[in-house]
């Protein structure tokens, strides 16, 4: 991406308020073709390893850049971000997927599942218990420990309910979701390859994301 894609989003930062977003509508049309555009890229690299990738997009996978305000202090109505969830199941979808944030704030790549709710979540901690090696063998392959070294989201300050607080798996279960991140700076998107080097990063946690899923459907 070129230098207007950050620099409109910081000047968005800075003016974050209707009429400066539709006097300057037609840039943020233009930006938003080019993330939808590269995102196409992502996809594209992806599609090979994960052929239910057929069909998605860089717009279908986009979220719009209008901010829900309703449950928030921030009253601010737009985004300074430009994310996108890539699965084959759409951006709306319940199961993991990946995903690319690009924003003045912060940029990173990411995969799993976030904020399930509690009936998924304890099933995902009874899967992954009752199938340890395969998932310490997912989560401590090389590449992924490289370039995902930390879950997101936060923890339970204690052992879920039902389980030893001397659980030999005490820190895995404690997570409140299951997903990884890939820490980037904003020059990362300045690279002519971003995407597909994005894609190949995103594939590093397919494994992940197949655990999760299955577990998800399994009846």
């Amino acid at each position: 991406m070129d230098n207007s894609f950050f620099q409109f989003l910081g000047r968005l930062a800075a003016n974050n308020n209707r009429p400066w977003f539709q006097g300057h509508k037609a840039e943020f049309d233009i930006i938003r073709e080019q993330w939808y555009a590269e995102v196409d890229r992502v996809i594209a690299a992806m599609t090979p390893a994960i052929p239910e990738l057929a069909g998605q997009s860089g717009r279908t996978a986009s979220y719009r850049i209008y901010r829900d305000t309703r449950f928030s202090l921030d009253k601010t109505p737009y985004k300074t971000y430009f994310s996108a969830l890539i699965s084959p199941h759409g951006r709306t979808t319940n199961r993991a997927g990946f995903y690319i944030h690009a924003g003045i704030d912060g940029s990173g790549l990411y995969g799993g599942i976030w904020c399930p709710p509690s009936p998924v979540l304890r099933k995902l901690r009874h899967a992954i218990v009752d199938n340890i090696e395969e998932f310490e063998q997912i989560i401590n392959e090389k590449e992924l420990l490289k370039l995902f070294p930390g879950w997101t989201g936060d923890k339970l300050k204690t052992i879920p309910k039902g389980w030893g607080r001397d659980h030999p798996q005490a820190e895995l279960l404690r997570l409140k979701e299951l997903g990884k991140v890939c820490p980037i700076d904003n020059d990362f998107f300045n690279h002519e390859l971003w995407p597909e080097i994005a894609a190949k990063r995103l594939l590093v946690l397919k494994p992940l994301v197949d655990f999760i899923n299955y577990t998800i459907d399994e009846e």
